[in-house]
Formats: structure tokens, C-alpha cells, sequence
């Protein structure tokens, strides 16, 4: 009996000595992710309550350091967002100031050039609000706080009043500018002021960034349920390396030239989110000195 008795004795402090090592490392677990090391993780402990309770510990710890990397990435976003408002602002700012202190100082008397400095303060002003206005378009989008509307929307007729409203812009660079017919292509359900705003970003760009007598065309297909609208162009191309990167906000492949062509380097993003939103997607096909081809996929 005194041997069953040492026995079960040796037993229970066996056992209690492998529950304590399993509650030691749970307990050091927890003051190591207090202490704020989120790669701290308990391990496989078994079964029975505490190793149900290790692998709990261990799914919260990967949830919370997977949630505090999103935060970093949306604090680095969102400051690399405010560098860039803060320097496509400063330059406009720059040269009205700059424009507006000539003038001050003599030149509104100077009849020859006055004209010019104003035409320029007037340049400036008119590429600031095109930045303002596309930031306030991006940031209801981002909060959800105009979802897009469901009606009806008839592509064919939208792409028809977008090309008839950039056909003066076109005209002056001498480009063709051709819609063709979509041919059985059924509504969409969606917004149609977004989808405009969709379809009147992508021509604008083909269009300033076609040489003149180029050609800009415009159509439609659809297959497995889905519409396919493409804006084609004869233009100057996107490099390779710039593709993966293009629909990014304030990305430019040429910067300089898509500020002297009054860019903002937010059409594409915008392009892209509105598409998104209507549970489609957007896609570029480019080569250099050959053209671009922009395709925006809508369900119907």
C-alpha cells in the first residue's frame, strides 16, 4: 500500500510540475506581449484547457501584430500622402506669389507683359483647384460617404457625351477622336456620374498624352457577363517599370510633363477606386511610342 502511495504521490507532482512549466511560458508570454514584443508566442503546449488557452494567446498575438503593421503602413501612406498635397500645393502657391510680387512691384504698369503674369497667376489658380477638387472627390470615396448609386446606365450614351465634350480638345491637337459603336452591349448597373468621371479621366489623358494627328478611339465588348469598355490611344506609352505603379495617387511617369499639361497625378486613382467600387477593375496594356490601352471592367 505505502508503494501505491509513493507512487501516486511522484504522479501528482509530476503532474503539477509539467501544468506549472505549461502556465510558466503562458505566463511569460503575456509579460513579453505586454511589454510590447508581439513576436513573443507561447508554442504548442497540448491539449486540455491550457493548451487551448496557448493557442488562443497565440491567435490574438497574430491578429494584434497583424493589425499594428496595417496601422503602420496606413500612418506611412498617409503621411507620404500629406508630403505629396503639401508639395503639388506649394508650387502653384510659389509662382502666384511670385507673379503677384512682380506686379506689385512695377510690372502691372508694364502693358507688354502684364497680360502674361496674369494669364499665369490665372494658370496656377486653375491647376490648384483641379488638385482640390480631385483630393475631395478621393477622400469621399475613401470614407464611403457617397456610395456609388445603382440606376441603369446606358455606356454607349455616356462615351457619346464625354467624346462630344473633349472633341474641342482633341480638335486643337489635330487628333482623331472615334467612338465606335457598341454593338450589343447591355447596361450596366452603377453610378453615372462616377462612370463619366471614369470614362472623362482616361480620354483626357490619351488625349494630352497623344502627339497631334494621333488617334484616340474609344469601344466596348462584352463576354462571361462582364463589359469591357477600352480608350485606345496612338500616344508617347508607359515604360515597363511604370506599369506596376501607374494607378498609384500622385505617381507620374513623366512629371514635368504631366504638370505642364495640368495634371494632378490623382485621374488614375480615381479611375481606379471608382472601378472598384463598382466591382469591376482596371487595366493598362502600354509600349513606349506606341500607345496605351486603358480598359475598365464593369459587371452588367
Amino acid at each position: 500500500m505505502a508503494w501505491l502511495l509513493a507512487a501516486l504521490a511522484a504522479a501528482c507532482a509530476g503532474w503539477l510540475f509539467w501544468h506549472s512549466r505549461r502556465a510558466e511560458r503562458i505566463a511569460a508570454t503575456i509579460e513579453r506581449l505586454a511589454a510590447g514584443d508581439w513576436d513573443a508566442r507561447v508554442g504548442p503546449l497540448g491539449g486540455g484547457r491550457l493548451g487551448r488557452l496557448a493557442r488562443s494567446l497565440d491567435r490574438l498575438a497574430e491578429k494584434v501584430q497583424s493589425d499594428i503593421a496595417q496601422l503602420r503602413r496606413s500612418d506611412a501612406v498617409r503621411k507620404d500622402f500629406t508630403a505629396n498635397v503639401s508639395h503639388e500645393l506649394r508650387t502653384p502657391l510659389a509662382a502666384i506669389k511670385a507673379f503677384a510680387e512682380t506686379l506689385r512691384e512695377g510690372a502691372a504698369d508694364d502693358a507688354e507683359h502684364r497680360m502674361e503674369f496674369i494669364a499665369e497667376i490665372e494658370r496656377n489658380a486653375d491647376r490648384m483647384t483641379r488638385l482640390v477638387d480631385d483630393l475631395l472627390t478621393l477622400s469621399a470615396l475613401d470614407s464611403d460617404a457617397r456610395p456609388p448609386a445603382a440606376e441603369p446606365v446606358d455606356l454607349m450614351r455616356l462615351a457619346a457625351e464625354v467624346t462630344a465634350t473633349l472633341k474641342p480638345l482633341a480638335g486643337r491637337k489635330e487628333l482623331g477622336l472615334r467612338l465606335e459603336p457598341f454593338r450589343d452591349i447591355p447596361a450596366v448597373r452603377g453610378d453615372r456620374g462616377q462612370l463619366k468621371q471614369v470614362l472623362t479621366n482616361l480620354l483626357d489623358n490619351a488625349i494630352k498624352f497623344t502627339p497631334e494627328k494621333g488617334l484616340v478611339r474609344v469601344s466596348a465588348a462584352c463576354a462571361e457577363g462582364r463589359v469591357t469598355v477600352a480608350v485606345q490611344d496612338t500616344g508617347i506609352g508607359i515604360p515597363a517599370e511604370d506599369l506596376p505603379r501607374i494607378f498609384e495617387r500622385f505617381y507620374r511617369v513623366d512629371k514635368a510633363r504631366s504638370r505642364e499639361l495640368g495634371g494632378t497625378g490623382l485621374g488614375l486613382a480615381i479611375v481606379k477606386h471608382i472601378a472598384e467600387a463598382h466591382h469591376g477593375g482596371v487595366a493598362v496594356e502600354s509600349r513606349p511610342g506606341e500607345g496605351s490601352t486603358f480598359r475598365v471592367c464593369l459587371p452588367v
